[in-house]
C-alpha cells in the first residue's frame, strides 16, 4: 500500500548535468529526427554545424532517474506506467550547456480501491552558467492498482476538448523498428523498451516505445507543422497518453488551431489507436 507520507516528505538533491553536442543530436535521433537526410530543417537538429536542440529535450535534463524503483513508499515499479507530461519552455534549450535540475512531488491522489493512484512531479531545470530558468515540467505517474490507500482523490487536470472540425494541419511521422533502442541512450533504461520478456510479462506483445519519446516525436510534428521548424515558438506543450506506440508505427498528429492555441490527437497508424491527446502554447515571431 501506497505510504503517502514517504512520498510527500521526500527531498530530492539537485541533479547536476553537463550534456554535449552528441547528447543533443542522440536525443533528436531517438525522437526520429534524420529520417530524411537530405532535409536540411531536420539536418538541423542533428549536425553540429549548425546544431539545434529540440524543445522537448528539457524533459530527459537532469532527471533524478527511476526514483520510484527502489522507493520505500509502496509503490510497485512494474505497474507504474506514463500518465501525463507537460514542458513550459522558459528559455530556448541550448545544444550544449550544464544545468541543474530539482524535482518534488506535488501531488498523490487516490482513484480508489481496485483503481489507480496518481503522482504527480514536478521539475524545475536552470542553466548553471547563467542562472536563468529553462524550463518546467511536470509528469504524472499512473500506479496501475495502487488505489485505495485513504488518499484525497483530487480532481486531476481535465483533458482538453477537440474542436468540433476537421483538423487544420495533419503530419505523419514515421518511428524507426529501432527508436525505442535508441532513445534509451537518452537516460530511460527500463526494460520494458528493449526486452522482448519484460514486456510480455507486463502485458505488451513486444517492447513499447517510450511514452517521452512519443511525446517528441509529437514535438516535432508541431514544430514542422505549424512552427515552421522554429524551437523559438513552442512556449509549451502539455499530453496526456491512453495507449502505447510500438517501434516501427507511423505517427499520426492531427492539429487544431486557434491564434496562439493548438489543440492536437495523435494516433499510431496502421492500427489506427488514439495514443495521446494534449495541448500546445505558441509564441509568434
Amino acid at each position: 500500500m501506497i505510504n503517502i507520507a514517504e512520498l510527500q516528505s521526500l527531498k530530492f538533491p539537485e541533479i547536476r548535468q553537463t550534456y554535449t553536442a552528441r547528447d543533443t543530436i542522440l536525443y533528436a535521433l531517438g525522437v526520429g529526427l534524420g529520417h530524411n537526410p537530405t532535409d536540411r530543417e531536420m539536418l538541423s537538429f542533428v549536425y553540429e554545424r549548425y546544431l539545434r536542440a529540440l524543445p522537448t529535450m528539457a524533459v530527459v535534463l537532469a532527471h533524478p532517474g527511476p526514483w520510484m524503483r527502489d522507493l520505500a513508499a509502496g509503490i510497485d515499479y512494474s505497474n507504474v506506467v506514463h500518465g501525463e507530461q507537460s514542458v513550459e519552455i522558459h528559455q530556448m534549450v541550448q545544444a550544449a550547456a550544464t544545468v541543474v535540475g530539482k524535482m518534488r512531488v506535488v501531488d498523490v491522489i487516490d482513484k480508489g480501491k481496485g483503481r489507480a493512484a496518481l503522482v504527480v512531479a514536478e521539475r524545475e531545470i536552470w542553466d548553471e552558467a547563467t542562472g536563468d530558468q529553462i524550463a518546467t515540467i511536470n509528469q504524472t505517474y499512473f500506479c496501475r492498482g495502487a488505489g485505495g490507500f485513504g488518499g484525497l482523490p483530487g480532481k486531476g487536470s481535465r483533458p482538453h476538448v477537440l474542436p468540433i472540425r476537421e483538423p487544420d494541419i495533419v503530419v505523419e511521422l514515421p518511428t524507426r523498428p529501432e527508436s525505442a533502442l535508441i532513445y534509451r541512450l537518452s537516460g530511460d533504461h527500463n526494460a520494458l523498451h528493449v526486452d522482448p520478456d519484460v514486456a510480455i510479462n507486463a502485458g505488451f506483445a513486444s517492447p513499447i516505445y517510450h511514452g517521452l519519446g512519443t511525446f517528441g516525436v509529437v514535438g516535432h510534428a508541431l514544430l514542422k507543422g505549424v512552427c515552421n521548424y522554429d524551437p523559438r515558438q513552442l512556449v509549451s506543450m502539455s499530453a496526456r497518453f491512453s495507449a502505447p506506440v510500438y517501434p516501427g508505427e507511423l505517427i499520426r498528429t492531427e492539429i487544431w488551431c486557434d491564434t496562439s492555441t493548438v489543440t492536437f490527437r495523435v494516433l499510431a497508424l496502421p492500427r489506427a489507436a488514439v495514443v495521446l491527446n494534449g495541448l500546445a502554447h505558441l509564441r509568434f515571431p
